[in-house]
Parts: C-alpha cells; sequence; structure tokens
C-alpha cells in the first residue's frame, strides 16, 4: 500500500494496523499473529510464508490480489514483496484450483520406484491430468514436483501438505477416497 490508506472501507485499525474485516478473517489474523510471536517484533516479515499459506487454505486453495495485498497491510511490507513470495513458491497458487492440492513427486527416487504409473493412475482416477484441476472443483493435481526430500519413502504424494509414502495404486485410492 501507498499513500495513506482510505479508512471510507469499513476498514479499523487493529492494534495499530489497517485490517479490512471482511478480507482477512478473525482466524486468519490470530494465525498470523501467532507466527508474528515466533520472530522479533522488527521481523514480521518472517511471517510471510504461513501468513499466504493460511489465507490460501482459507480460500479455497488460491491467492487472490486482495488477499495478497490484505497480507501485505497487515504485515506492513510493501505489496510486491508478498507477489514475488506468492510466485516464488509452488506450494502457493494464485489462480482458482481444486480445494485439495496432490503433488506427486517425480524425481529420481520417486521415477525409479513406480512414480509414472501413480502419476497414470492418479489421472485416470481423477478424470484430470497433470497441471488440472477436477470438474467439480475438488482436486487440482500440480505440475511434476521437484523432490518433496523423502526419498526413502518413494514413490510418495504431498496432499494438501501432508506427506504420503510407498505408494500404490490402492493406497492412492484409499488416501482419495478420504479427503472430505
Amino acid at each position: 500500500m501507498t499513500g495513506k490508506p482510505n479508512r471510507s472501507d469499513n476498514s479499523k485499525l487493529d492494534n495499530g494496523v489497517l485490517v479490512r474485516e471482511h478480507i482477512l478473517s478473525e482466524h486468519v489474523r490470530a494465525e498470523i499473529d501467532r507466527w508474528i510471536t515466533k520472530y522479533p517484533l522488527e521481523r514480521k516479515r518472517s511471517a510471510l510464508l504461513a501468513a499466504l499459506r493460511e489465507v490460501q487454505h482459507e480460500n479455497n486453495g488460491y491467492l487472490t490480489t486482495e488477499l495478497m495485498d490484505a497480507v501485505a497491510a497487515y504485515l506492513d511490507l510493501p505489496s510486491i514483496a508478498v507477489y514475488e513470495v506468492a510466485s516464488f513458491y509452488s506450494m502457493l497458487e494464485t489462480e482458482p484450483v481444486g480445494r485439495h492440492s496432490i503433488s506427486v513427486c517425480t524425481n529420481i527416487s520417486c521415477l525409479l520406484r513406480g512414480a509414472e504409473k501413480i502419476v497414470e493412475h492418479v489421472e485416470e482416477k481423477l478424470g484430470a491430468k497433470v497441471g488440472e484441476s477436477t470438474f467439480d472443483g475438488r482436486f487440482f493435481l500440480k505440475r511434476e514436483e521437484e523432490c518433496l526430500a523423502a526419498c526413502c519413502g518413494a514413490p510418495m504424494m504431498m496432499v494438501d501438505h501432508k506427506y504420503y509414502e510407498n505408494l500404490t495404486p490402492e493406497k492412492v485410492d484409499e488416501i482419495l477416497e478420504n479427503l472430505k
């Protein structure tokens, strides 16, 4: 945000920070505050990644410009700093995607242990290709993922930031069926 904020939009000050009540929920603000306390006061920026993950989760899996601007205002950061982080990390989405994010590791260890077959099985099961969301908006099969650092459990995938290892098609079916 540049210049003085416009307070005619139902904004208010909360602990000295401009908050648009309708943009960041009370829950999200509490989570951001919890992360802020983990760092020195002058290092609120350190809570940015956690803040974006929380906002994304509450917004059905993606970040809007309005939400990123609200996070920037809450953390007293320039909007561009928030956009840079949101566009850099593969776990953050800036376009609408399915509610549950699925990433199948396709790096060498997983590839050698059958990741290609797991990707094919997930695509068939969901009726969506890599990089697409399902028709009902329930699942998003992310583009090929770099190493997720769980090589000893290959092949593996991450669903909503939770790791599932030693995958078989049957195990994948069970994981997907248990998602709400």
